[in-house]
């Protein structure tokens, strides 16, 4: 639940949602959160024996977020994001890099989302409207990085490395990980122009 929450609360606020239930019928997002629970997270996921976790998780996607009558907003829950990102998504990363079965280079969506959040970070909706940032201890340190990157550029690595690189935001260093290229992929494509969220979001998802 909470991963799914995450990643619809960063595309949701660049996307000019207000609630979440709306979020689930808009089709990129919602195919996001599905493939990304039942392509790449549930490998990692311990059965508590308490609940079946794939019936859990079809609770939440059928029932649970697309409910009129939970009124939760991205915004509420975009809030503290960056303290929210290491554990839940990577711990998932850490599970693949751990595990001799798992392939890392499986991983297309939840890089995504964590480009999507350094993307979020510029304050800038999808049509290139600002929009206010949710409240988050790291933002005076994290926003600095991306705030001289426009519409257009390429040329924003080293502009974005301290992010990802940071162990204590996302959990494991990307470059170490394997996922830096592919998040640095994501993320330009991300600032390509005026609608190029929605642009990625339908051509990964």
């Amino acid at each position: 639940l909470n991963p799914l929450h995450t990643a619809l609360a960063i595309y949701g606020c660049m996307l000019g949602h207000t609630s979440i239930h709306d979020e689930m019928e808009d089709k990129e997002l919602s195919q996001l959160i599905q493939k990304m629970c039942y392509e790449e997270a549930m490998s990692v996921v311990v059965n508590p024996g308490v609940i079946d976790p794939k019936e859990f998780a079809n609770a939440v996607l059928t029932k649970r977020l697309p409910n009129p009558f939970m009124p939760d907003t991205p915004q509420r829950i975009a809030t503290d994001t960056s303290q929210k990102l290491a554990i839940r998504f990577g711990e998932t990363i850490k599970n693949y890099l751990a595990s001799a079965d798992k392939d890392i280079s499986n991983l297309k969506l939840i890089p995504l989302v964590l480009a999507g959040w350094m993307r979020y970070l510029m304050g800038v909706d999808d049509n290139g409207d600002k929009f206010e940032l949710s409240p988050d201890p790291l933002l005076d340190s994290v926003c600095p990085l991306v705030a001289g990157i426009k519409f257009g550029d390429t040329d924003v690595e080293e502009s974005i490395r301290p992010l990802l690189t940071n162990k204590a935001i996302f959990g494991v260093d990307l470059y170490e990980a394997g996922l830096a290229d592919l998040t640095v992929t994501y993320f330009k494509e991300l600032i390509a122009g005026p609608g190029a969220i929605r642009k990625t979001l339908e051509k990964y998802v």
